[in-house]
């Protein structure tokens, strides 16, 4: 390497050093200024509450036999909406699916649902042979006896 390439790559690491300090500088003045604003309006918000707090006590004091029930009333309500809502959905997906699997489109989960009937009806086979042989050995022991 010979002298102006040195300078050349000198130089250039020097550009390279001076602007992650500037970036770090900059870096560090926006997290400055953003965190304390924020620790600001976090404490506004703070004496804030406090404040409506202080201002909103005695009267939930005064009317609190009147939203106590009414929050519950509201709460219930709201509940069984929802609650509602979602066992209508529920059967509507379903029907849906008995509608598809019915028409023969093939919905998702019907070769699980036509193997566990394969096995049923093979299961309800076993147990019908086995109570017919149980039937016949137990009519041919009567009449032996």
């Amino acid at each position: 390497m010979d002298q102006s390439q040195h300078q050349q790559h000198g130089g250039t690491m020097q550009h390279q050093q001076q602007q992650p300090r500037s970036y770090q500088v900059v870096k560090a003045a926006t997290a400055a200024t953003a965190g304390g604003s924020m620790l600001v309006l976090s404490g506004l918000i703070l004496a804030a509450t406090v404040i409506m707090l202080t201002i909103a006590t005695p009267l939930l004091v005064i009317f609190s036999p009147v939203l106590v029930p009414a929050l519950i009333t509201v709460g219930l309500l709201i509940t069984g909406f929802l609650a509602s809502g979602g066992f209508g959905i529920a059967a509507i997906t379903v029907l849906s699916w008995i509608y598809r699997y019915v028409t023969g489109r093939h919905p998702p989960g019907a070769d699980s649902l036509d193997q566990a009937r394969m096995k049923l009806a093979g299961k309800a086979r076993e147990m019908k042979d086995r109570a017919t042989e149980f039937g016949q050995q137990h009519v041919t022991g009567q009449q032996t006896s």
